[in-house]
């Protein structure tokens, strides 16, 4: 937390309900009383909302990991002029599902050992990084059957499989012991209400 607002994010596999805990904890936080921008990542801005489509959609090989590198950066940095340092420089919350972490796991560990790049790309263009970042933890399996169920148009890193969930759990869960002070786990395989308790007692508590 700085003085110029909360920055929180949310990581985790796909499908462990981290877009829903987000909602829910901008709800909590808003009937609270704190002023709250709810984002995303790929998007939050019109540019990086184009650019989404553009990694989110199409063939598992539609990109290599180093393009996805770049085009994810490039988003991020419209979306941190666009909406986040805005929005932290007038002392809301800015709560973001997905940011610099998951690029980490996708394209630094998962997709490629392209770390040090994402870590020099950040570094370069981006220089922020949360003040929280809450990761859902959640069994691949179950993930997957969850996002694969939705029968949406960005499935494109759902269509990896089973093997690219769990590389991208242990991932997350690496970020957390490397980045323990900023990073909470959370088991995301119970009850939404039991989870949302845990996350909104979690963010008010640093927001202290």
């Amino acid at each position: 937390m700085t003085a110029q607002g909360a920055f929180i994010t949310f990581e985790g596999i796909d499908g462990s309900g981290k877009s829903t805990q987000a909602r829910l904890l901008a709800q909590a936080l808003q009937q609270a009383g704190h002023d709250v921008v709810l984002t995303r990542e790929p998007g939050g801005s019109p540019g990086a909302e184009e650019i989404r489509r553009l990694v989110l959609e199409g063939d598992p090989d539609r990109w290599s990991a180093e393009t996805e590198l770049l085009l994810f950066t490039a988003a991020r940095r419209d979306h941190l002029e666009k909406t986040i340092q805005p929005a932290l420089a007038a002392g809301k919350v800015v709560i973001c599902d997905r940011f610099a972490d998951s690029t980490r796991v996708y394209q630094g560990i998962t997709r490629g050992a392209l770390r040090g790049k994402v870590d020099q790309l950040h570094t370069l263009m981006i220089g922020r990084d949360p003040d929280l970042t809450v990761i859902i933890d959640m069994d691949p399996a179950t993930g997957l059957a969850r996002a694969k169920g939705r029968q949406g148009v960005e499935e494109r890193f759902e269509d990896f499989g089973e093997e690219m969930q769990h590389r991208m759990r242990a991932g997350f869960l690496a970020l957390a012991q490397e980045f323990v002070d900023r990073c909470v786990v959370i088991d995301g395989a119970r009850a939404i209400d039991t989870v949302a308790a845990d996350v909104t007692a979690t963010a008010k508590a640093h927001l202290a």
